[in-house]
């Protein structure tokens, strides 16, 4: 590692895509990495790099909403992510109000526990059936994210004169099939838990504020991952906080590359709250960002920037969309269960037969219940509820999974049935061809387009410095406002 040292930081939202870098008087919290080593593909295991390249995957898709609740370690997430009809290649999760949203979990630091319990439950759960002599490790156990991190008042301490984020070159360590890897503990899954012998391992996560987005994959894969980059986009209070987002991670596997865009839109059921719905899509789209670094070799600075120009684009999340204010019959839809009645006054689907948003997107049909609002514990709608203190929410399917590219099979699309929170969580499971072009090539785009480099900026581009295959910017990159914004941003 290049100093020894790694970066660990509060998320912020990237305005325009620029980066936070450290400053080199110091200001944010360091950790020593000498006991991490960075990744060589080659050497993960002896079975890993004598498998063959794949020519399709089985990636399974989850989302939900879990209202602000911490998981207890007895949760049962079998429903949620084994109830598929084969067992997936590629997992990719995302959770919104990991945390409860109030003042102190938007403006202060970020609170860690949650998306450590949640990592621990899911690592159990998908290696369970190839590992079952795993040692049950608790999350509290760590001390992980109780290490220190900057909160927005920090910021006010950065200088706008920074050195670049340095990231290895080394290529001479490498980790072993039964070692976590370095990007798992910086995730901030704690050193206390364990991927020995696992069938699934951990690719990325990043959570900002109570948006959390986590990728695992089937080991013998981890090799064909390359150029792994995370983008946040705040759409909270005034805009920009982290409340309301999203967390995009973009990928390659082998010559394909992949974008997964996790989100929690506007909320609200009043007439034209759509309306704010629709904005948020269309912010994350044009600020969301993957910057091409200049100690990269020829071929990653050829890597996607913007969503659109990746191959294969998911979307999910709690988009929010509710049904349309003119539905007088929803509560005589319901007892039919007569869910195509109901899809009819969906606002998505509206708004996306109209042209307003997601030109070109595509989803599967809806064969479940709407997945919000329920009481908590129960199988009763809040609207149903006599109970005063219960909020009054006509029921909706907030939470969905749209898809972009060519190549994407839906084979499973659902809900389970886990009564932890006001949500119903959604997975899909999708059949994906890779693409076998050499080279990335820009892939057309809708509005907004993405922005075209010059012939300076290109030249700069490619004349980077080549790096180690070892994976970049995951939990320690943070995407941001211009240096100016966020410091303004802090002071609220």
């Amino acid at each position: 590692m290049l100093g020894g040292e790694l970066e660990r930081r509060k998320s912020c939202s990237d305005k325009d895509g620029s980066f936070m870098r450290r400053d080199s008087s110091g200001g944010w919290s360091i950790e020593s990495t000498e006991n991490l080593k960075s990744l060589n593909y080659e050497n993960i295991s002896p079975t890993a790099s004598c498998a063959p390249a794949p020519k399709s995957l089985r990636v399974f898709v989850g989302t939900w909403n879990v209202g602000g609740r911490a998981p207890h370690e007895g949760l049962n997430l079998n429903d949620w992510l084994l109830n598929t009809p084969s067992p997936a290649d590629l997992y990719v999760l995302g959770f919104q109000e990991i945390v409860p949203l109030n003042a102190g979990n938007v403006l202060g630091t970020e609170d860690k526990g949650p998306a450590n319990k949640w990592l621990h439950l899911i690592r159990q759960c998908l290696n369970a059936s190839s590992s079952p002599n795993n040692p049950r490790v608790t999350p509290n156990n760590t001390n992980a994210h109780d290490k220190p991190r900057v909160s927005f008042s920090d910021l006010l301490a950065v200088e706008s004169e920074i050195e670049p984020v340095r990231w290895s070159t080394s290529t001479n360590n490498s980790i072993s099939s039964s070692s976590c890897s370095s990007e798992e503990e910086l995730a901030g899954s704690g050193s206390g838990s364990t991927c020995q012998g696992g069938r699934y391992v951990f690719v990325a996560s990043k959570q900002m504020v109570g948006v959390f987005l986590c990728v695992w994959v089937r080991e013998e894969l981890m090799r064909h991952i390359t150029s792994v980059k995370v983008s946040c986009v705040g759409r909270g209070i005034m805009g920009y906080m982290g409340n309301k987002g999203s967390i995009s991670v973009s990928m390659t596997l082998q010559k394909t590359t992949f974008c997964f865009v996790c989100t929690h839109l506007a909320s609200g059921e009043k007439n034209g709250d759509e309306v704010r719905r629709n904005s948020d899509v269309v912010e994350i789209l044009k600020k969301t960002k993957f910057l091409r670094s200049r100690r990269i070799s020829r071929i990653a600075a050829l890597s996607p920037e913007t969503i659109l120009e990746h191959d294969k684009i998911i979307w999910l999340g709690d988009l929010n969309y509710r049904l349309a204010s003119n539905c007088t019959d929803t509560n005589d839809l319901l007892e039919k269960n007569d869910w195509k009645a109901l899809l009819e006054k969906d606002q998505l689907r509206i708004e996306q037969r109209a042209g307003r948003i997601f030109a070109g997107w595509k989803e599967g049909a809806i064969y479940f219940p709407p997945t919000y609002k329920y009481i908590e514990d129960s199988d009763t709608y809040a609207a149903n509820s006599g109970k005063s203190k219960e909020k009054r929410r006509t029921p909706a399917w907030c939470d969905r999974i749209l898809w972009r590219g060519n190549g994407i099979n839906q084979m499973w699309y659902v809900r389970g049935e886990s009564r932890f929170s006001d949500h119903r969580p959604v997975h899909s499971l999708f059949s994906v061809q890779l693409e076998d072009h050499d080279n990335y090539r820009h892939k057309p785009t809708t509005n907004p387009a993405p922005k075209t480099m010059s012939k300076t900026e290109n030249n700069s581009n490619s004349n980077g410095i080549n790096a180690s295959k070892g994976k970049v910017q995951l939990e320690e990159m943070l995407l941001v406002a211009r240096t100016q914004s966020c410091l303004q941003a802090s002071r609220f």
